[in-house]
């Protein structure tokens, strides 16, 4: 179980956060959540977590529910309010690990707070660049497409847009059947709650936002261990994106897994656990 708070920044912002506590295990992560989430933590994480005496925190990012928005924001912005977080909570040492959308802030906290020993990403998105084709192999760029014209361009999409369910093969409807069933409802929840009583999705728009821009992080500043965990049939952020992560971070490894897409990959959290608990620093 986790318990939910929301803790005040020291500049006044509000942050939600979920943590399943110190008596929970002796090394703590940081989970960075997916777009859109909620942040709340999810049964397969908590469960994974708890079998290896790991301690988990989440924090809703700027614009979703309960977290103050920050219209604007880059990946570093999102990135020290969980550093923020990790002061509040007193984290001595943590591992981040972000999914998807939370891969850039999960790298960008390992750049900011010198406490991060280790990192994992999944399917998480790399720095925009024209250095390879960025949107090539997207089912369904749109999103991010017109997010390169802005916070306004992006909110207009949005109003039109509709679910393109070919960006998940076979053996993610099978995870989201399963074992990840949990990780659909929150993004389904994630959105109601957003545009409830008329209200704008701000978190979802400031990622896709904050992706097409500079991250404010330079990702070759990360010294510590980073892996890199990308699904070869992934529809929503392709293997380029993985690929070119682990050939320009500095002590990274690619962990490619070809029949899996892009919620498949997840059923690897197990062993990047495992992965993350022998670079543990001593107590």
């Amino acid at each position: 179980m986790a318990t939910e708070q929301d803790i005040e920044l020291p500049n006044g912002r509000v942050v939600r956060t979920w943590d399943t506590g110190v008596d929970s295990g002796d090394l703590a992560i940081v989970w960075h959540h997916g777009t859109p989430q909620t942040g709340s933590l999810l049964p397969p994480v908590v469960d994974a977590a708890a079998a290896r005496g790991i301690r988990v925190v989440s924090c809703a990012r700027a614009g979703y529910p309960g977290t103050t928005v920050l219209p604007g924001r880059t990946v570093a912005d999102a990135a020290a309010d969980v550093v923020a977080v990790a002061d509040a909570l007193g984290l001595e040492r943590y591992a981040t690990v972000g999914a998807s959308g939370g891969g850039p802030h999960a790298l960008a906290c390992a750049v900011l707070d010198p406490r991060v020993f280790g990192v994992v990403t999944f399917a998480g998105i790399a720095p925009y660049t024209d250095a390879y084709p960025w949107f090539a192999g997207m089912a369904s760029p749109g999103g991010l497409e017109s997010a390169l014209n802005g916070r306004e361009a992006r909110r207009i999409y949005g109003e039109t847009a509709e679910f393109d369910e070919t960006v998940f093969v076979d053996v993610d409807w099978k995870a989201l059947d399963g074992a990840w069933s949990s990780l659909g409802a929150d993004a389904n929840r994630a959105s109601t709650l957003a545009t409830a009583d008329g209200g704008v999705p701000w978190g979802e728009i400031d990622d896709d936002v904050a992706f097409t821009r500079p991250w404010d992080v330079e990702i070759a500043a990360i010294g510590c261990p980073v892996l890199v965990v990308q699904g070869g049939r992934d529809r929503v952020i392709p293997r380029a994106h993985g690929e070119w992560l682990a050939a320009n971070l500095p002590a990274a490894q690619l962990w490619l897994r070809p029949a899996d897409g892009h919620v498949a990959v997840l059923q690897a959290l197990p062993v990047a656990l495992d992965w993350l608990r022998d670079l543990a620093p001593l107590p």
